[in-house]
């Protein structure tokens, strides 16, 4: 689950702009191909000493179903419960703002998107209000905060001004950071890159702004008063689940509240034990190896599952788990719009920009996706935009 989680992040903020029908940017459970059981349910608790793993029907919509909570016992379990948006208690946020974790997410920004263009485009619709329509918010600088404002300002300056002609010319873009540079990832030359980059094309990058509260028309930011807005969207970042906060294993004490396991990604017992639980795991976003560090994204998840699926198909070898996982680090790639991007250097090479850059970082769109026919129809579907343009009207 965590591991399809991170991946949809990564498509969701791809598709949201029309690159690819959103439905490519979702991999199935059930499949013929795979002989597993599948639960719709949310996991309330576990109880780590009788191996019960306690549920609830994940259907809010129905209330009678959603409340006929059951058990499952496992013989093994792997905890991948991933996190949620990090909203820092800022009054207004949860009620008024967008986030971007999943498909549904990047549905929502589109239809909110191209409601505010048609209200816009209302004759009876002044000027001064057309700007506070089409002004989209961005609170995150990191890399799905800057991938995300490249995707929306290529939008923009194609599509949008053909089929918007009226009004396209209105919509603006703001960057809002609580850090003195957006891209903290990436070194000094990259990020004053990227930020070059996008103040050329007239995005505005305000870093070093505290958001004080949010309603549903404004942010409201120190020292810069209250600046409306038609679309807020939140990327800071991410805080730990309820059901990691209420299990009784080890877990990070700083920053992020993470599972903590050992190199076998087998979950410590207690905080002061070196004990581990022999048959439960932890990975993703909710997890982290003690004593070695990993950040939360994508590829870490996906090298993690990797390594449990070869162990678990091995569990009845003499070797099931005598190899440590290792995380073989990938260098980190961001789209920085108009066809550029960024990567990250490593060891003693030098990170880089250019169009190169932006090609790679497009080839993970292919890539990352566990299908061959997605892989094909993305494929095609770029080729078929190249030739026709965006399908984006359709919803």
């Amino acid at each position: 689950q965590e591991v399809i989680q991170r991946l949809l992040a990564v498509f969701s903020r791809i598709n949201t702009c029309g690159l690819f029908n959103f439905y490519l940017a979702e991999e199935p459970v059930r499949s013929k191909t795979r002989k597993c059981r599948f639960v719709k349910a949310n996991v309330l608790g576990v109880d780590l000493a009788s191996r019960k793993v306690h549920c609830a029907p994940a259907f809010e919509d129905d209330d009678d179903i959603s409340k006929e909570n059951f058990d499952l016992e496992y013989d093994y379990l792997v905890l991948a419960p991933g996190c949620v948006p990090n909203t820092f208690n800022t009054p207004g946020v949860a009620e008024n703002v967008l986030f971007m974790k999943n498909v549904s997410d990047a549905m929502a920004v589109r239809k909110l998107l191209f409601d505010l263009l048609e209200k816009a485009s209302l004759p009876n619709c002044p000027v001064e209000r057309k700007k506070e329509l089409l002004h989209v918010a961005i609170v995150g600088g990191g890399p799905t905060g800057v991938e995300i404002t490249a995707e929306l300002d290529d939008l923009a300056h194609r599509e949008l001004r053909d089929l918007y002609p009226e009004v396209a010319g209105y919509l603006s873009i703001s960057i809002y950071d609580v850090a003195p540079h957006i891209l903290g990832a990436y070194d000094q030359k990259l990020h004053e890159y990227a930020h070059d980059a996008l103040l050329r094309r007239h995005i505005a990058v305000e870093t070093s702004s505290r958001i004080e509260r949010v309603d549903r028309q404004a942010l409201y930011i120190r020292d810069k008063g209250r600046v409306p807005y038609g679309m807020l969207l939140w990327v800071t970042g991410n805080k730990a689940v309820p059901l990691v906060m209420d299990l009784d294993v080890r877990k990070s004490e700083k920053g992020l509240v993470r599972i903590l396991t050992d190199s076998h990604l087998r979950v410590f017992r207690s905080k002061d034990s070196d004990e581990v639980y022999d048959n439960v795991f932890a990975q993703g976003d909710a997890a982290d190896i003690d004593g070695s560090s990993l950040p939360t994204t994508a590829e870490v998840a996906v090298q993690k599952a990797k390594y449990l699926v070869n162990y678990f198909n091995s569990l009845h070898t003499a070797d099931a788990s005598s190899v440590p996982f290792t995380y073989r680090e990938k260098q980190l790639v961001s789209y920085i719009g108009s066809r550029d991007g960024i990567i990250a250097g490593r060891g003693d090479r030098e990170g880089w920009t250019g169009r190169s850059a932006w090609l790679a970082w497009r080839s993970g769109s292919v890539m990352w996706t566990r299908s061959w026919r997605n892989r094909i129809v993305i494929l095609l579907t770029w080729l078929v935009n190249i030739i026709f343009g965006k399908e984006i009207a359709k919803m």
